[in-house]
């Protein structure tokens, strides 16, 4: 059996749920899915923020916003009901909603490392289990439904800035990502991450307004990752073409996590 291009990346008619959709990263992914014919719901903490993304991208297919704090259980537990009273199936379900917190060794807080290990990984598992029963409804092994959790480059190799509790969480998230595709994939659902290196986003703002010049320079690639980079990956893991792909994690850095720029031979 033979499948057209076209046919092989097609996203269109799916339902999708993209957490922290409004801004940086989830909004790159958000807007892939609406401006290619995916039902997007998007979730953010910030009610005023996510009606606003929602509204903008709304212009180009159908988005509606969900605000919601996914790191407490009584906020899981109303955008899951929420979700449910309004569709009968899940087919991507994004997890990208996270967090950050900066502090050197012998200051982290606690406080610091709960919030974004909460955020970062005991959300992400139970919002997927709370989710499952709509994204197992009519997904089979030959057409899965899909989970994308985001990770990073930061749980690949070990960052140099204080980002302690950063840099373990999202190491959680890509074993989580492949012990999740061994239990859900018998359900027909596929799960696998992305691990993104710098990206423009807020969580980035710092970082790339004062060593932009230095993490360019480093990259094998010579600069960061764009909105088109993001959109296509995370559109090809959402299609046909990648039914058979689970429980991979797909490092979205121009190379970086292998090591730094490195000068071939530029001989002709």
């Amino acid at each position: 059996m033979s499948l057209s291009v076209s046919d092989l990346f097609s996203i269109a008619g799916k339902v999708a749920i993209v957490t922290g959709g409004s801004r940086g990263i989830g909004r790159m992914i958000a807007q892939a899915y609406v401006e290619n014919g995916v039902k997007t719901y998007i979730t953010a903490r910030k009610a005023e923020a996510c009606q606003l993304a929602a509204e903008e991208m709304s212009a180009h297919g159908e988005c509606l916003a969900f605000p919601a704090d996914l790191a407490s259980r009584a906020g899981r537990e109303r955008f899951v009901n929420e979700f449910k009273s309004r569709e009968v199936r899940l087919d991507i379900l994004v997890n990208n909603a996270g967090a950050a917190w900066g502090a050197p060794f012998a200051d982290y807080p606690e406080s610091g490392y709960d919030k974004v290990m909460d955020i970062n990984v005991k959300a992400v598992f139970m919002l997927t289990q709370a989710l499952l029963p709509l994204l197992a409804i009519g997904a089979t092994p030959r057409n899965p439904s899909r989970v994308i959790n985001i990770g990073s480059i930061d749980g690949l190799r070990v960052s140099s800035t204080d980002n302690f509790a950063y840099g373990a969480s999202k190491a959680a998230v890509h074993f989580l990502t492949k012990n999740l595709a061994l239990r859900l994939g018998p359900r027909g659902v596929t799960v696998n991450a992305i691990a993104p290196g710098p990206f423009e986003s807020q969580m980035m703002d710092y970082i790339l307004n004062n060593f932009r010049d230095k993490i360019e320079s480093e990259n094998p690639l010579g600069r960061i990752g764009s909105p088109e980079d993001m959109a296509g990956l995370a559109i090809y893991l959402a299609a046909p073409a990648t039914n058979y792909l689970n429980g991979q994690v797909i490092a979205l850095d121009g190379g970086r996590h292998l090591g730094s720029r490195q000068e071939g031979d530029s001989s002709p």
